[in-house]
């Protein structure tokens, strides 16, 4: 029944723009196809604009199809993840302690400026530091988002500031939930803090934030031949070598608001220890 139920939020996110036939969604998975599964750092609709045409790209130039996945919420996607019917992802929800033993390993990342994770408010809010959100509405994405929730909730647990947790199901459901009053302040990942505020033209503050993170990682499962996720890697990472590639790239970045020259370079996971490290100290609840 649930995995009926995850197979219905898919179908009905991605068959209207989904950029490929919806039976490729919706139905039993094609043979010699991998599915690609990024974490919803956006609304359904944009996340798959942003990513089908760097699937086609990656599918074209790597010789191995890959079909992308996502549910309706970044925690409908890593549950994808987690019942293991994908075999490449974007995600930083795997880094935790419990997850090493399923043998993702990191094959690339996405180049950008430092993330952070922040709590902001809208620059007109009367809200001026965290104490001042006491018993009050704070939004996130959703329980899985590492750096939107988990850091930035830690933040307030660890300083005994205690807030009503809603959820928007991704960054930018929060927002709306921000920007509509339902929520006083949001917990969220500083890059697309930028991208909404560019996107929708409104001001933010931020009224804490942690120390610099990377993006995001490019990860495949330890089911896949080396030989397919070796293509893939290099099909990523070649992309800002190639003029088709890097065009893609750049009207995919203008799409979300990241900084036009944002590439995918190769990376063996070493730079995310400061995730790993997270689940040391944070809070029983978030680990």
């Amino acid at each position: 029944m649930k995995q009926m139920h995850r197979r219905h939020l898919l179908c009905t996110g991605l068959v209207a723009f989904a950029g490929l036939a919806g039976a490729q969604f919706c139905g039993a998975q094609e043979a010699g196809v991998y599915r690609f599964s990024p974490v919803n750092q956006y609304g359904i609709e944009l996340t798959a604009s942003y990513w089908n045409p760097i699937m086609e790209y990656v599918s074209s130039k790597s010789g191995v199809k890959l079909q992308l996945k996502i549910g309706r919420t970044s925690a409908d996607t890593t549950a994808y993840v987690l019942a293991n019917e994908v075999e490449f992802v974007f995600s930083n929800h795997l880094f935790s302690p419990e997850r090493d033993h399923l043998g993702w390993r990191v094959m690339g990342r996405r180049q950008t400026p430092p993330i952070y994770s922040q709590i902001v408010v809208l620059a007109d809010s009367p809200y001026q530091k965290l104490e001042q959100l006491a018993n009050l509405p704070v939004g996130f994405p959703g329980p899985e988002a590492l750096v939107a929730y988990k850091f930035s909730y830690a933040q307030l647990l660890n300083r005994n500031i205690p807030v009503q947790v809603v959820f928007g199901g991704n960054m930018d459901g929060a927002f709306a939930q921000l920007a509509s009053g339902k929520v006083k302040a949001v917990g969220a990942n500083s890059q697309l803090t930028d991208g909404w505020s560019k996107r929708e033209d409104k001001q933010l503050r931020v009224l804490w934030q942690s120390e610099p993170l990377h993006d995001l990682a490019l990860m495949v499962s330890r089911k896949v031949p080396d030989k397919d996720a070796q293509a893939v890697a290099k099909a990523f990472i070649d992309m800002a070598r190639d003029p088709q590639g890097q065009s893609i790239l750049t009207k995919a970045a203008e799409l979300v608001k990241l900084p036009a020259n944002t590439v995918f370079i190769a990376s063996n996971g070493s730079e995310y220890g400061a995730y790993r490290n997270f689940y040391q100290s944070a809070p029983a609840n978030l680990r």
